[in-house]
Formats: structure tokens, sequence, C-alpha cells
């Protein structure tokens, strides 16, 4: 995507904009990122349900985003695609606010 990683990381951590984009069995999780890594994972409470994003600069100044869920068996792989599709999403909303 052609925002900054830090934007794009900030966007995805924001306890405020989480709810947008992370799939709805993860909406309980609990998150810890690492900033300095551009890195973040959430771990649901009493499921099998995780994810973690990491967000990687490219070349031509944008992000790069990668998503791993894990738990719902094959529905993870549609899941994770919609959330990242809704994170661009969230990160664009954040770009016009701010």
């Amino acid at each position: 995507m052609s925002a900054p990683p830090e934007v794009v990381f900030n966007t995805a951590i924001d306890p405020d904009r989480v709810g947008a984009w992370l799939p709805e069995p993860l909406l309980s999780a609990i998150g810890n990122g690492d900033t300095a890594r551009l890195r973040a994972r959430w771990d649901a409470p009493d499921t099998d349900w995780s994810a973690e994003l990491r967000v990687e600069p490219v070349d031509a100044g944008g992000a790069r985003l990668r998503l791993d869920l894990a738990g719902g068996g094959q529905e993870a792989g549609r899941l994770a695609e919609e959330a990242l599709t809704n994170l661009v999403r969230a990160v664009a909303d954040n770009l016009q606010a701010g």
C-alpha cells in the first residue's frame, strides 16, 4: 500500500480503529505491539484464535502487510483477506482525517 509503514502500523494498533479491521473472533483479543519492529499480535482469550501483523517498508515508499491468522480452519484465509482489505480502508480513512 502507498502509506508510510509507521502510519499503517499505528492505525492497525490504535484501540479506536482496531475494531474496524480485526476479524470478529479477535475483537476481544488482547493485543501487544512491537513498534520498533512494526509487529503486533492478538490472542483471543479462551479460543484458538490469534493474529500476527507485520508491516514492512517497501522501496517505493509504501508498506507491505502480512497477516497470519490462526484458528477457524478454512475460514481463517477468508477472514485474513477481509481483514487486510478493511485495514487498507482504515488507513485511507486515517490519512484523510489527519
